[in-house]
């Protein structure tokens, strides 16, 4: 008996990464970029977000920006060192998670806008 999922989807090869900023003008240019850059797919945004955190020993709390980046999963440390270098945050919030399962028609669009097709 089928699942409905197709072998695809089951070994997608794509992965989100997750960002958070503080700037939402600089997170939505940046991301942007990333997209015209074929680094992503896309960048859905999440705003407002709260952000409850410890930093240099003091609990923070914060109103943040978030975003998800659909990328190929080989394009991840690619992706991780632009973030970084460019991130005005000195430790920013990066987080990639592999995708198991997804659309399969939506896996072939990412690896097509990021350059991979097929």
């Amino acid at each position: 008996m089928s699942s409905g999922i197709s072998e695809v989807s089951m070994t997608s090869g794509i992965s989100e990464v997750i960002v958070t900023a503080d700037d939402p003008t600089w997170l939505a240019d940046f991301t942007r970029t990333l997209v015209e850059e074929r680094l992503c797919a896309c960048a859905q945004h999440i705003t407002p977000i709260r952000s409850v955190y410890r930093w240099e020993g003091d609990i923070q709390d914060a109103t943040e920006v978030r975003v998800a980046l659909h990328t190929r999963s080989q394009l991840v440390p690619q992706l991780i060192e632009r973030i970084e270098r460019e991130h005005p945050y000195e430790v920013p919030c990066v987080l990639a998670i592999s995708i198991d399962d997804a659309s399969p028609a939506y896996v072939e669009w990412v690896r097509t806008e990021t350059g991979s097709g097929g």
